[in-house]
């Protein structure tokens, strides 16, 4: 019995020999680990700064807080990406005539509105003829550009536009929210305003309206749900819910007290309390929106600002960074040229010029420009001082920064007289007659993701238009040109980036910085990212990504 024990045990500790041995040769991915992957669910909550106007892209122009929604509800014909090329949108294709002259569109087959009406060209036209109504917000020039266009339906599905002359920016245009010709076509353009549609609209976009929340006899808020005839990708988080806040503080305390998931806006004020918040990731991007100081260059009294060397020496005596950390917070970049960082056409090789008074004072005297022997600290060449005036809007935070660049350039010897003025004085009665000598201004070009520098740089805008310095370049003018009527993207980057190599040579006017935008969402959210923005509502582009909860997946793992 002994021995039959034995060989019992031999028999055992030889099958569970043999069953590692087979265990260990199972096949690649029976072995696995479990990954957490998005689903959908949830309800995201924001914190939205600002109040309902009218939920209707031909309406939303001035208000932020109406194209915050918009942007999901409604859909344009393309999209742009984070580097600010075109996307399909509503739009599943379209083509360019080699004269860069005739754009055809092609819509989505499956595309419909939220209410199962199919999206036909008719819809495109007749919120194109809304555009150019009296009814629309939309700026002048953009009623003007539209004016120009001819529109022709080709069939439900197919349309074309025929400019008068090549214009590559067109597409910047195209992204509007369509609107359902079927239930607004009996409403005339001057009763869009106050039409019932304004406050339940039908969109095509990924989500739909379901209500307002009302407290009190007033909107505190908006419900959006998942639309389930989108025709993209669906978004994980099947309800949105918007409630309004008169500011970023109080959407923080909101926040705070757990009302919300997400702050569409952090402000500077309340900046240090949301990154302290270790419950709030913070995200911040790039604004289409550049703070510089133009150069009069043709205004006899101050010739000095002919020649570029003291132009660059001007540059050389601005500490632009400190301008950032200490005024902005660091809530801004420090811009080297007029094409914003982040956009398929900025060149990143642009030369960046530091700051160095050290050698902006030595460019000077090199230049002729030295302190008089019989004592002062302005430099002067020829009896001509290094002094000039600049204007400024007369609001406390460019006071400051005017301030700054007065003692900046007092240390290279050059003198600054401020001028402050109201803001809208300073485009009209400054700028545009061009009777200012320097002047602390801000470019904003929200809602257009193409480039297109030419109005303020080529020299045909010189009188009459918005190059204020006055600049004549016509090398650069040419590359402008060039840029403006080619249609391929690759060839336009080749252009700007010799335009911006000029430019920064040049150096016509100052850049100074790009201001940054920052919202902030729970870190409970996942999937959140930030592309450079070309419009603040751009921070939910990539909302069909977000996700609040998840499953657990088997991910393969290869066994040896």
């Amino acid at each position: 019995m002994k021995r039959l024990r034995w060989q019992i045990l031999v028999v055992v500790v030889t099958l569970i020999v043999v069953a590692v041995l087979l265990v260990g040769q199972q096949p690649l991915g029976v072995v696995g680990s479990l990954l957490p992957q998005p689903t959908s669910g949830g309800i995201y909550t924001e914190a939205l700064v600002g109040s309902m106007g009218r939920l209707n892209p031909l309406l939303d122009w001035n208000n932020p807080a109406d194209r915050d929604i918009d942007r999901l509800i409604f859909s344009g014909l393309i999209r742009f990406d984070e580097r600010g090329l075109p996307q399909p949108d509503l739009a599943e294709s379209w083509g360019t005539s080699s004269d860069g002259t005739v754009y055809n569109f092609t819509l989505r087959s499956n595309a419909v509105w939220q209410d199962g009406t199919p999206v036909t060209a008719e819809d495109v036209i007749f919120t194109i003829d809304l555009i150019k109504s009296n009814g629309s917000l939309f700026p002048q020039d953009v009623k003007d550009l539209w004016s120009q266009v001819e529109v022709k339906r080709l069939d439900d599905k197919n349309f074309k536009f025929t400019l008068t002359e090549p214009y590559a920016p067109f597409l910047d245009y195209v992204t509007f929210g369509i609107l359902p010709k079927h239930l607004l076509q009996s409403i005339t353009p001057d009763q869009l305003a106050s039409a019932d549609f304004n406050l339940k609209p039908v969109g095509t976009g990924a989500y739909k309206f379901d209500r307002l929340i009302v407290e009190g006899g007033q909107i505190k808020g908006v419900v959006l749900t998942l639309n389930d005839r989108y025709y993209l990708t669906k978004p994980f988080i099947p309800q949105v819910v918007f409630r309004y806040y008169p500011d970023s503080a109080s959407a923080f305390d909101a926040y705070k007290r757990g009302e919300v998931l997400g702050i569409s806006q952090i402000s500077g004020d309340v900046l240090p309390k949301a990154l302290a918040e270790p419950t709030l990731s913070v995200y911040t991007s790039r604004l289409p929106q550049m703070s510089l100081v133009f150069l009069n260059l043709h205004d006899p009294s101050v010739p000095f600002l002919q020649n570029a060397k003291v132009r660059r020496a001007l540059m050389l005596g601005l500490n632009r960074s400190l301008i950032v950390s200490k005024y902005l917070q660091g809530q801004a970049i420090v811009a080297d040229g007029p094409i914003l960082p982040g956009s398929w056409a900025h060149y990143d090789g642009i030369e960046h010029i530091e700051y160095d008074p050290d050698a902006a004072a030595a460019l000077l005297k090199d230049e002729g420009y030295v302190i008089p022997a019989t004592g002062g600290d302005v430099r002067a060449k020829d009896g001509q001082a290094l002094n000039l005036s600049l204007v400024h809007p007369d609001d406390a935070f460019h006071t400051r920064i005017a301030q700054f660049i007065q003692a900046n350039w007092a240390l290279i010897g050059v003198r600054v007289d401020l001028q402050p003025v109201p803001y809208v004085s300073l485009v009209s009665d400054y700028l545009a007659p061009r009777t200012y000598q320097a002047a602390l201004a801000d470019i904003t070009t929200v809602r257009t993701p193409d480039p297109d520098p030419y109005p303020f740089w080529h020299q045909a805008e010189a009188t009459g238009g918005q190059n204020y310095s006055q600049w004549d370049n016509r090398t650069a003018s040419e590359y402008l040109e060039s840029a403006r009527t080619q249609t391929d993207f690759t060839a336009r980057a080749r252009l700007y980036r010799n335009f911006q190599v000029i430019f920064a040579q040049d150096l016509p006017s100052l850049p100074l910085y790009y201001p940054v935008y920052s919202f902030g969402v729970s870190s409970e959210v996942q999937g959140v990212q930030l592309a450079p923005m070309y419009d603040t509502s751009d921070r939910l582009a990539f909302i069909t990504d977000w996700f609040l909860i998840t499953r657990r997946t088997l991910e393969p793992t290869p066994t040896p």
